[in-house]
């Protein structure tokens, strides 16, 4: 396995550009290509490029507040060693509630599109129905991993421990197309809101688990609610369960859930992302 050109940390980091854009340029490191296959052959990572999308509006618009919801849309893929220009706007500044929007582009072709809703914390009821201890980390296989050659390159950006997978090329014929799974980033640090939004696009799509052959597709939208305004504090060592689940397949669409827990069952975030079949 050849040695990795860019850490996490190194591409998470975001340059000020003037006129209010920031860069970020990612190598074939965080490319979706199989391991055994250039980077060239697939498109960057879309939770990378999620979670360049919410820092950069974090940083663009010196927002402090937390990060409530990201929706990111996949216009067209970007190139690899080639500056990615990020131009975050402010909808609306409130009080207690901000919206946010994000243009990025790539020389004159625009890549992708994002929004994102920011707001303090508030006392009030709790009623936490997604709350659900996951099974012990240490009590899990850490033999059971994804196939070397066939992993996406961002995939060694991970550490994953299985529950009962994997389950790809049909591993869950015949039952729900679910796979779950610990993850935390290979490179270290607390939970962040930029390691939910990489983490929770970072398995393939549960589809494939049902299917011997499934078909490719690609993302053309990625939503995340974020149930945790500091998912750090629940997740010192990095470390959360993540449930990847099927919702629907059919038309030439997919649609995708992804629920995160941390060890002692506080639901951190939730995804969902619609892909179109190739």
């Amino acid at each position: 396995m050849s040695t990795l050109m860019q850490s996490y940390d190194e591409a998470i980091t975001l340059t000020p550009a003037g006129e209010g854009t920031l860069e970020a340029t990612l190598t074939g490191d965080f490319s979706n290509a199989p391991i055994a296959a250039p980077p060239e052959a697939g498109p960057p990572f879309g939770g990378m490029i999620a979670a360049l999308a919410a820092g950069a509006m974090r940083q663009g618009l010196g927002l402090e507040v937390p990060l409530q919801s990201l929706s990111v849309q996949y216009l067209s893929a970007s190139r690899y060693g080639q500056p990615l220009r990020f131009m975050p706007r402010l909808l609306r500044g409130g009080r207690t509630v901000s919206y946010s929007a994000l243009d990025v582009y790539q020389g004159p072709r625009q890549t992708h599109h994002a929004t994102a809703t920011w707001g303090q914390s508030a006392d009030g009821p709790v009623i936490t129905p997604l709350a659900e201890r996951p099974p012990a980390l240490d009590s899990l296989d850490p033999a059971r991993q994804l196939d070397g050659g066939m992993s996406p390159r961002f995939t060694r950006h991970v550490d994953y421990r299985f529950a009962d997978g994997p389950n790809l090329f049909g591993g869950n014929a015949g039952r729900a197309p679910v796979e779950r799974v610990w993850m935390r980033m290979k490179q270290g640090g607390a939970l962040d809101h930029g390691r939910l939004c990489y983490l929770l696009d970072a398995l393939y799509p549960p589809s494939w688990t049902a299917l011997a052959s499934p078909p490719m597709m690609t993302t053309v939208d990625l939503r995340y609610d974020f149930l945790c305004a500091d998912p750090g504090a629940k997740a010192p060592d990095g470390w959360a369960f993540f449930t990847f689940s099927m919702l629907d397949l059919g038309s030439g669409w997919t649609v995708d859930e992804v629920l995160c827990h941390s060890a002692d069952g506080t639901p951190l975030a939730l995804s969902r992302q619609r892909r179109k079949l190739l």
